[in-house]
């Protein structure tokens, strides 16, 4: 049985976004997808239903993620961007998400970067607060080890589950990476389940995810596909017009999962896209004004910096282009090294034609390339007019914010981040143009721009309409947010320096006393071993210690003992061991020893052994004897000393180079520079807007017009629509209504609602003896090769699971009354022939192309007849028909030949049998 939940992105819902899906086939849990929602939109408190407080868009999606999360037994991650990867990182680390996780390389890589970027950017303008559960046990004393003052937090904050970097490494590092069409047999608790990634489209290693279970069937997970070549990648395989349609591996799932978020869209041509994104760069640039493209840190930004880079080499464009992104350069660095999952003209512009690096006379110049240009891949993304910037403070430092320039920054919903500090810049100034390439998620401000501009465009110029639109003058005014991180000044950094030394007094006070501490626990260790009559005679030796200390410098020969000296008390004291513990009655003065003596040495002793039989005993030497410790196995194992013996081989082995890049790497990170103490703060900002406005669709998607063409060809059993709105779900509903041959059974369902598939099946494991499976006769189908076994279960006390082993020679009576019958004198005796099954679906195309391949002709001249042989032909000669053989479909599994017995004959017959699995019994 097929269990499905949406947890976030859901059918008939109006957030589209995050996706997350539960899927459960028999008791196998799969999480598809982990998205993360915008941290920082612009109206986020909506009231609850009973009004009795404000909740989040996110709070209900993370609180089911987060209860479900330690059940999930399989993660499953289809592109790399925040809407599918994005809260993985977090869920791993905060939610014991910890089942194995698949995906691409590409995937993996894109989405790291772009977790990375985001995390790095909210917590570099607000602070985050942590899990509740862990602030309570690690509770640390007040200002101890922190390197920023807490900022007074807002009342009814929202919570932001947002990851550190650390923490984002960790995930990603445990994930398992495939290559394309590539099936892989888990194990565990998913056993039984096959896995095969496919290439989807739209972002780099995106993928289409088949699922293969035995009791459930075929489960093809498809979201955000795109079926158009771009620049930088191939489209999805899943249909391909020059392949001959759909996918054959794909076709025919017993569940398809896809979205329709696009069903209503119509996508104006690529071309006319990529015109009118190169027009308004081309125009704004020569009047000498600049342009500010949001976009994302990972993704959809290869193709804008192949088409950019393009342009600029064919205009011989002299104008920067700025990349405001912290790891733009790990990116590139990441897709150069994954060269064999790029497609469309890179690869050829690559390689080219003969393979010899050059493409269209354009020869590799050295000298003025990176180091990194060498490898291969460099040449077609080396993008020499890209410059990098991590901050916009670094970005005005190199260029004024008069001169032209084109400044790509993340991130593409202004949320935050450098996208959104330059928006406040930008907006003020008439002559610059902000050109969106994404609608942004709802409640953010790429998404009120963007409706800004499409409310302003005429009912045809709209962008779900095919046309490409005009740009707009934006008027009126708007007030933003602007959270940000400022040293801290005046009397705020006295205070908190005063803070921060207090709490290094504090713990350097801690420190010292359970130093001491354990010194004294040490001491009483070593004297809890000695006889019981020194404990009685140390009064006494104490008593005598004081009584000398009052001369002046007096030696007491053949004792072992230091002299007591006479001290003043001074204020400043060095560190030396200072006898502690005087009596109230004597004088106030310190005894320094040359020896330490431990205990109190206010009681005289007396040198000679008493009458009483007690001995008195000076300290000699301090001394401590190592003692072997000893179990019941006898003396243990000092480990630290292997330890320490293994370390000291191991720096002995190092050669002089790695000492010496240790000795760098050391004396770099003790010279960096420390962050000054800052605090965070928000501020709102009114500004006038008078730049320009322009939307420009690069998202890299299907449209209604391809997905109502796809989903029909692939023909599932069993479909649920998910990421769309009411009206899109409904669309392709209906749609799907007025083909014949769809499935009715469509589901779409909301967030946390269950759809039910199929019915609860027991799976059973069994194992075929050696001797069972050196008489099976199997044979292929599709990916499979069946067999028909008959045998008798055993156990055996060595396995936990039955064996499956031959029964005997006994043959199957289908009919006991003919075997018992009389029989006739001279007869022979009756032979029960085996019966056989053949498996599997004719498909006349399919027959025909077999047919061509060993030379046999064939038409499809009616619906479900294909004419083989001479008559495919129509000669008219005379052994026209004698050569000629109908195949028919007559009904499901039911196929009839019809000619006269020939060689064409047995040759369309033998090829009808190839396409099956013939099963003997």
């Amino acid at each position: 049985m097929i269990t499905f939940t949406p947890l976030s992105g859901a059918a008939r819902s109006s957030r589209t976004v995050p996706l997350a899906y539960l899927l459960q086939v028999d008791d196998i849990r799969i999480l598809l997808d982990c998205g993360s929602p915008d941290w920082n939109p612009e109206n986020i408190e909506t009231q609850s239903e009973s009004g009795n407080g404000v909740i989040y868009p996110w709070q209900e999606y993370c609180d089911i993620v987060r209860k479900h999360a330690p059940e999930v037994d399989l993660v499953l991650l289809s592109h790399g961007d925040l809407v599918h990867s994005g809260l993985y990182a977090y869920a791993y680390c905060h939610w014991d998400l910890r089942a194995p996780c698949y995906t691409t390389l590409p995937v993996q890589a894109m989405a790291r970067i772009a977790t990375m970027e985001d995390v790095e950017g909210i917590r570099d303008e607000q602070e985050v607060e942590v899990e509740e559960e862990e602030s309570n046990e690690s509770a640390a004393p007040e200002g101890a080890g922190s390197s920023e003052p807490h900022s007074p937090k807002l009342k009814n904050e929202p919570k932001k589950f947002v990851a550190t970097v650390q923490e984002v490494h960790e995930a990603f590092d445990a994930v398992n990476t495939l290559r394309y069409s590539q099936p892989t047999h888990l194990q565990g608790k998913c056993q039984g389940l096959t896995i095969t990634p496919f290439a989807a489209g739209h972002t780099l290693g995106g993928t289409i995810w088949k699922i293969r279970s035995p009791s459930a069937g075929t489960i093809v997970y498809a979201v955000n596909l795109n079926h158009m070549r771009e620049r930088h990648i191939d489209g999805t395989v899943l249909y391909r017009p020059a392949a001959g349609g759909v996918f054959e591996p794909l076709a025919r799932p017993d569940l398809f999962i896809t979205d329709a978020d696009r069903v209503n869209v119509v996508t104006s041509r690529r071309k006319d896209r990529d015109a009118a994104l190169i027009d308004a760069i081309s125009a704004t640039l020569s009047s000498r004004s600049s342009l500010l493209l949001p976009c994302d840190s990972s993704t959809r930004l290869l193709e804008l910096l192949v088409l950019l880079d393009q342009h600029w080499k064919y205009a011989d464009f002299r104008f920067p282009i700025c990349l405001l992104s912290r790891n733009g350069r790990e990116m590139l660095t990441f897709v150069r090294s994954m060269m064999e999952w790029l497609g469309g003209t890179v690869s050829k512009e690559d390689v080219g034609v003969d393979g010899s690096g050059r493409t269209g006379g354009t020869r590799r110049r050295r000298g003025d390339d990176d180091a990194d240009d060498e490898a291969l891949g460099a040449f077609a993304l080396r993008f020499k007019f890209l410059e990098f910037f991590p901050s916009p403070q670094s970005l005005l430092q190199t260029y004024s914010s008069k001169e032209p320039k084109l400044i790509l920054a993340v991130p593409a919903s202004l949320s935050h981040g450098p996208s959104r500090l330059l928006f406040s810049d930008f907006a003020v100034v008439p002559d610059n143009v902000v050109l969106l390439t994404s609608r942004g998620e709802e409640g953010t401000l790429g998404r009120i721009l963007f409706d800004k501009w499409n409310n302003s465009q005429r009912g045809d110029d709209k962008w779900d309409k095919g046309r490409i639109g005009s740009n707009v003058m934006m008027d009126g005014a708007m007030t933003l947010k602007i959270n940000s991180k400022v040293p801290l000044q005046g009397a705020e950094l006295e205070a908190f320096l005063a803070k921060e030394k207090a709490a290094k007094d504090r713990e350097a006070a801690h420190q010292a006393s359970m130093a001491r501490n354990q010194r004294i626990l040490e001491a009483d260790e070593d004297e809890s071993d000695e006889d019981s009559d020194s404990d009685s005679d140390e009064e006494d030796e104490v008593e005598r210690a004081l009584d000398e200390s009052q001369m002046d410098t007096d030696e007491i020969s053949n004792t072992g003992n230091g002299s007591p000296r006479k001290r003043k008390i001074t204020k400043n004291e060095d560190d030396a061991d200072w006898g502690l513990d005087i009596d109230e009655g004597l004088t106030k003065q310190l005894l320094s020893f040359d020896i330490y003596l431990k205990g109190n040495v206010s009681k005289a002793t007396s040198f000679f052994k008493s009458a009483g039989g007690q001995t008195h005993r000076f300290r000699m030497f301090p001394y401590v004897e190592k003692k072997r410790r000893v179990d019941e196995y006898g003396e243990t194992i000092d480990v630290g000393m292997w330890l320490r013996k293994g370390k000291v081989l191991e720096n002995e082995a190092e050669d002089d180079a790695t000492r010496e890049a240790r000795r760098n790497q050391a004396e770099g990170e003790t010279e960096a520079p420390r962050e000054p103490p800052s605090k965070f703060v928000t501020s709102e900002v009114e500004i006038q807007l008078a730049c320009r406005l322009l939307f420009v669709d690069m998202e890299g998607l299907n449209d209604g017009r391809a997905v109502k063409m796809i989903v029909p060809q692939v023909n599932p059993r069993k479909m649920i629509i998910v990421h769309a709105q009411a009206a899109a779900a409904d669309a392709l509903i209906d749609s799907c209504a007025n083909i014949r041959s769809m499935t009715r059974d469509i589901y779409a369902p909301s967030v946390g609602e269950t759809v039910q598939i199929g019915q609860h099946t027991n799976s059973f494991s069994i194992s075929l003896s050696d001797e069972l499976l050196s008489t099976i006769k199997m044979s292929r189908f599709e990916d499979n090769e069946v067999g028909y076994v008959t045998g008798r279960v055993t156990s055996h006390f060595s396995s936990t699971i039955p064996i499956l082993e031959p029964s005997g020679p006994t043959i199957p009576t289908p009919n006991a009354n003919v075997l018992h019958a009389p029989r006739i004198l001279g007869s022979r005796p009756i032979q029960i022939l085996p019966r056989s099954t053949m498996i599997g679906e004719l498909k006349l195309t399919a027959l025909k192309s077999r047919l061509a391949s060993v030379g046999v002709q064939a038409e499809l001249v009616g619906e479900g007849v294909l004419i083989c042989g001479a008559g495919a032909r129509r000669d008219e000669s005379s052994n026209s028909i004698q050569d000629t053989v109908a195949v028919r479909k007559t009904g499901r599994g039911r196929v009839e030949l019809e000619g006269n017995v020939s060689d064409i004959y047995y040759v369309v017959r033998k090829e009808i049998y190839n396409l099956h699995a013939l099963v003997a019994t």
